[in-house]
């Protein structure tokens, strides 16, 4: 009995030990490993698209929620998708001075849109054209007319116009009849099909104005975006009872700070009937600028669908609540923001068609990004400048065939700092020892491992000015967010970007996130300083704003 009795235990062992053997098997699979590519040998044609405001949660690739974009989801799908590339200060020609230059706008001297660029700095096209590459741009700069280190351009004054635009070029200033968004990419295409030297490698900037403020699609999309409803975001009424003074007091709510005739397209004459003042000073300016600069027949076909939706609202305006208004004003700003974007994935679409029948795209890097983020009702926003994910993070998808593994996502801290070394490396040409980024291409190549960032700074400055936006700078990691806002405010901020993606509850005072204040802001001071920022220059760039702003002969409103 004795010896069944031990049999028993022996077989019902001998059965744990097996089953647990099979669990651990199953649990310790090899991982697969990622194949590491090498960098080509050959110098690989670079086309940089950047278009402005281009908000990632308007990417399909992305988020589906609002629209498809087929044809950037391409290069996502062909390449690879970074989901937490971001700006080091979000806003217009800052962030393209330092895509420039691999700097920060305190190195280059645009800090914003009143302070001058830096002409000594060096930019990268200026490296590539020394290196034999041919070099062009077309579209928005925003900065200088006269870009450096480009062969041939054809660039917008300041912001451009949306119909029938302006461009300076290395012969003078011409008109284009047209919709901007097809006229920049009719450049691109012609400059590839024309005046491409096939025995060099080249650099091409096609830089969009779309979907910049104010928002005006081209005529095919009028009727269908304007009969389109979209999701509101959760946000969209939000109160701000869990951040600081600096959300509370920003001037960028749609209700309250959007202008009703540039901006929701009712017509000047109908926000004189209801009584709708113009509260900006520049609303019905705005209008004419760019709603007045259509020809006859584009005018004719914007009336036959704006008109009768403006003169509706007419009709049912005294009757609307606050509410109300705010929803409206939303869908009117998805209709007209959203239908811009179709135009330029449009336009995406022509130009990889084109590379693609050609044989192009074998040995071509094409990136496609904004100069920043944008507010798309969330917070009851627009707008940017806030260092909240919205507007500090931005799109990037890149595509390099043979080279990175298509379907890619890739989490890591990724910076419009780093996109001058980035290209650099790419084209074999070393980058100057005081560019401040780090470059892309170990994460193109799937080595993550030897990626060396875990933490981006950044800094906002132009306060006070539009938007109201107050001036801070951050540390911001993939768990957290620490913010120091400053000047007439002194708070601090931080955000838990895992717990809390929407950013509502500000924790800085929580006991619980005591020690991790306590090592991001040590780790704040390291990159200030390694980055060569301090509070001793904080003061000297706002008291040499606070002059310029009482400058009668400084311009500096309102290049949003």
């Amino acid at each position: 009995m004795k010896n069944k009795v031990s049999m028993l235990k022996y077989v019902v062992v001998c059965l744990c030990l097996s089953i647990l053997g099979c669990k651990s098997k199953e649990e310790q699979q090899p991982e697969v490993k990622k194949e590491i590519k090498t960098l080509p040998k050959e110098r690989p044609n670079i086309i940089f698209m950047m278009s402005d405001d281009h908000a990632y949660q308007a990417i399909s690739a992305y988020s589906d929620h609002l629209i498809q974009t087929p044809n950037i989801d391409r290069i996502a799908d062909e390449g690879i998708l970074f989901t937490n590339a971001c700006v080091s200060n979000s806003i217009c020609a800052p962030s393209r001075a330092t895509i420039l230059t691999g700097k920060h706008t305190h190195i280059h001297g645009k800090v914003d849109n009143v302070f001058p660029f830096d002409e000594s700095q060096m930019t990268f096209p200026q490296l590539l054209q020394e290196a034999g590459y041919q070099t062009a741009m077309f579209g928005k700069l925003h900065f200088g007319n006269n870009p450096k280190g480009i062969d041939e351009f054809k660039i917008l004054p300041g912001q451009g116009q949306y119909y029938n635009p302006d461009f300076n070029t290395n012969d003078g200033k011409i008109t284009v009849e047209g919709y901007v968004t097809d006229i920049i990419m009719d450049m691109t295409l012609d400059w590839l099909q024309n005046r491409r030297d096939e025995n060099k490698p080249f650099m091409l900037f096609s830089m969009q104005k779309a979907p910049h403020r104010e928002w005006l699609p081209a005529p095919r999309h009028f009727k269908e975006y304007t009969k389109k409803t979209f999701v509101e975001p959760e946000t969209l009424f939000d109160d701000y009872e869990g951040r600081g003074t600096a959300a509370k007091t920003a001037e960028m709510n749609l209700l309250e700070h959007m202008n009703w005739a540039g901006d929701s397209k009712l017509y000047p004459e109908m926000m004189a009937e209801l009584g709708i003042p113009d509260k900006s000073g520049w609303d019905l300016e705005a209008f004419e600028r760019e709603v007045g600069r259509m020809n006859p027949e584009q005018r004719a076909v914007w009336d036959s669908v704006y008109r009768p939706m403006m003169e509706e609202f007419k009709e049912n305006y005294p009757n609307m609540n606050e509410t109300e208004l705010m929803k409206w004003r939303y869908q009117r700003y998805m209709q007209d923001y959203l239908g811009c974007i179709a135009s330029v994935d449009e336009n995406v679409g022509r130009l990889l068609d084109y590379l693609d029948e050609t044989g192009l795209d074998e040995n071509t890097i094409i990136v496609y990004t904004s100069d920043q983020g944008f507010y798309l009702g969330e917070h009851g926003w627009f707008d940017k400048r806030f260092v909240y994910d919205e507007s500090f993070k931005t799109p990037l998808l890149i595509k390099w065939p043979n080279v990175i593994t298509p379907g890619t996502t890739n989490t890591e801290m990724v910076q419009n700092l780093d996109f001058a070394q980035t290209i650099l490396e790419a084209a074999h040409v070393v980058p100057p020892s005081d560019m401040q980024g780090e470059s892309l291409i170990p994460l193109l190549l799937g080595n993550d491992e030897a990626w060396t960032r875990d933490a981006v700074y950044y800094h906002y400055y132009e306060y006070p000015g539009i938007h109201m936006v107050k001036r801070h700078y951050a540390i911001i990691t993939q768990e957290y967010k620490l913010a120091h806002f400053y000047y007439d405010v002194d708070e601090w901020e931080l955000y838990d970007r895992k717990k809390d993606p929407n950013e509502m509850t500000n924790v800085i005072n929580d006991p619980a996130y005591a020690d991790v204040v306590v090592k991001l802001k040590k780790q704040l001071a390291d990159l200030r300083a390694h980055y060569g920022d301090s509070s001793e220059l904080d003061q000297e760039i706002l008291q040499k704003y606070l002059e310029a702003k009482n400058n009668p002969d400084i311009e500096t409103v309102p290049l949003h």
